[in-house]
């Protein structure tokens, strides 16, 4: 059985959160990016407390594709430790989960 997972991330700017999605989708690691924002995230970085707007990416793909998402967010994005965080999809439409899985490339076997 396939295993779906959604990958979050938050970036600095729309303009990154859409390079981002946009070259993710191109290459057919994901399905689907939704970028949702301006979000306001509060948060302790080097003993300080920070205040930032960011946007937040809520990525579909599948659970084999999450080292090459993982590792094109890390090239592509100014954080010096981006979010990075799985989340597991336990269920979903039967239509809504064939479309994702037909929107992946291929992933060689072994």
């Amino acid at each position: 059985m396939k295993s779906f997972i959604q990958v979050t991330t938050t970036t600095e700017s729309r303009e990154q959160a859409k390079k981002i999605a946009d070259f993710l989708v191109e290459q057919k690691l994901v399905a689907c990016v939704q970028i949702v924002g301006p979000i306001e995230s509060t948060y302790r970085w080097k003993g300080k407390v920070e205040n930032a707007q960011e946007w937040l990416c809520l990525i579909k793909t599948r659970d084999d594709f999450y080292k090459e998402v993982e590792s094109a967010i890390k090239e592509m994005h100014s954080y010096e430790t981006p979010e990075i965080i799985v989340v597991p999809i336990l269920k979903g439409s039967k239509e809504y989960l064939n479309w994702l899985d037909d929107e992946l490339g291929n992933k060689p076997e072994g």
